[in-house]
């Protein structure tokens, strides 16, 4: 067990909790030295479960012996930094109320066609921006019967500390990576699109067609406009959830949560 009592802010190593923006982790320009960080006990043994590799840990030191003993134990020789509880909070600008973070390599993402090699329904997201938004799209994602997540490159990174934390460690739980021209790449690959708005031509989330295609990429769009014209008019198909009572729109996690589970194989 490698303990490193911290009394500064400035103690080597403790940056990577603090200090160190979210595109500073990604590290762009050497991704494999990227990192994220991972909250929670249950969140991290969910990683940990899942094959990722874990770099150092902080915590208080009454979590030493309580809630991080069984992440410790499975990390093996990575440092474990610990202070006082007023030190921490200051590094990472919150109380540890979780008891323990886990910085962790990032991992080299699969190609889309590894992704999508044995996958009957897909998750598309399109320029979700919103942070929560996209780790509760991946918890409900991997509950609910998809195979795989696929991300244009203008939505918000999964392994952002907060994704990751709303998600409760799913986005360890499904297979996702970045798509380009997602329409045409699906197509060669064997799916049907369905485009989740509100259009004339739409059909009903439980249309009999839609619901029996064998592969199928369900595509969800941003917040505020949803998805962009084009993809909406170069879709297999255009779906709409039936509301009531004059609502037009859900939240891009919710409405995504009720195609999963409408649409999953074997509905």
């Amino acid at each position: 067990m490698n303990i490193v009592e911290i009394d500064s802010l400035q103690y080597p190593g403790v940056e990577v909790f603090g200090a160190l923006t979210e595109a500073q982790l990604r590290n762009s320009l050497n991704p494999e030295k990227g990192m994220f960080i991972a909250e929670s006990p249950k969140v991290i043994h969910v990683a940990l479960d899942a094959g990722y590799e874990p770099l150092a840990l902080l915590c208080e030191r009454k979590h030493i012996e309580g809630d991080a003993a069984s992440i410790i134990e499975r990390c093996g020789e990575i440092p474990v930094y610990t202070g006082a509880r007023e030190l921490l909070a200051r590094l990472t600008g919150y109380t540890l109320t979780r008891g323990v973070l886990c910085a962790m390599r990032r991992p080299c993402l699969p190609t889309v066609g590894e992704v999508c090699r044995d996958a009957r329904r897909i998750a598309v997201i399109h320029g979700v921006v919103d942070t929560t938004n996209i780790g509760a799209i991946f918890r409900s994602a991997a509950a609910l019967g998809m195979d795989a997540v696929l991300l244009t490159r203008d939505s918000c990174d999964p392994l952002n500390r907060r994704s990751v934390r709303v998600s409760m460690g799913s986005v360890f739980l499904v297979p996702w990576t970045w798509v380009d021209d997602a329409q045409t790449t699906l197509n060669a690959l064997g799916f049907q699109t369905v485009a989740m708005a509100l259009a004339d031509d739409s059909v009903s989330i439980d249309d009999a067609g839609l619901m029996a295609a064998p592969r199928l990429a369900i595509m969800v769009g941003t917040e505020g406009d949803g998805l962009p014209r084009s993809v909406i008019e170069n879709a297999d198909y255009v779906a709409r959830i039936p509301m009531s009572h004059n609502v037009d729109s859900l939240n891009v996690a919710t409405a995504a949560a009720i195609a999963f589970w409408q649409l999953r194989v074997g509905r």
